[in-house]
């Protein structure tokens, strides 16, 4: 969903009429965001949202396992493709290939889905949920591509080369997203935010571990 303070978001009746209709997950992730601005994170309930987007509870659960997701539609939506990245990518190492998928999905990130959960966190009073409800994604794509890591290294599932290299990459790319998402006006393209970060991470692992090794 589009930041809700941000220059970029369009008012749902200013839509163009030829703009294909936003999905009940939209709706909903826009409302989530509109409540927690107004009456803060803990005094928003799952069935203010819902009552806000004009949908049953039982719809807000077809798309979200809970309120704290709602803070991350559209980069799940672009880390769904990860397995696809990943498999598809091309490189000197499994380490830059990595490297590779990583600036890729950011590339296909579209531009004005700025997560508001990065921007707004203060104003929304998000706190610790934020950190945790990232700390999940992080966890579960780290496993991922330290996964990918092995199998392409024919290296031992759990391999602490690949776990290593796996949370440094994560961190970089990470990081990356939140400073892209901070940036307002001085924004520049995520993948070229991403790429800057990746960048020497992989060149040190490059110089030390034989995950990085063509």
């Amino acid at each position: 969903m589009i930041d809700p303070m941000s220059d970029e978001t369009t008012s749902r009746s200013a839509r163009p009429s030829g703009r294909p209709r936003r999905s009940s997950a939209d709706v909903l992730a826009d409302a989530a965001a509109e409540l927690f601005l107004e009456q803060g994170w803990s005094r928003t309930t799952v069935d203010q949202i819902a009552q806000r987007a004009g949908v049953s509870r039982g719809t807000f659960f077809n798309y979200f396992e809970s309120k704290a997701d709602t803070f991350w539609l559209d980069l799940d939506a672009t880390a769904a493709g990860l397995g696809d990245a990943l498999r598809a990518s091309s490189g000197t190492s499994p380490v830059r290939r990595v490297e590779a998928a990583l600036v890729q999905l950011a590339a296909a990130h579209p531009a004005d889905r700025v997560p508001w959960a990065l921007t707004q966190s203060d104003a929304m009073g998000l706190g610790d949920d934020l950190v945790s409800s990232a700390a999940v994604r992080l966890v579960r794509i780290r496993a991922t591509v330290a996964s990918f890591l092995c199998e392409t290294a024919d290296a031992p599932r759990g391999d602490v080369g690949a776990e290593v290299a796996a949370s440094a990459l994560l961190a970089a790319a990470a990081t990356a997203v939140v400073t892209w998402a901070r940036a307002g006006v001085r924004r520049r393209p995520l993948d070229e935010e991403v790429a800057a970060a990746l960048a020497p991470v992989a060149d040190g692992l490059a110089r030390t571990d034989r995950l990085a090794d063509g």
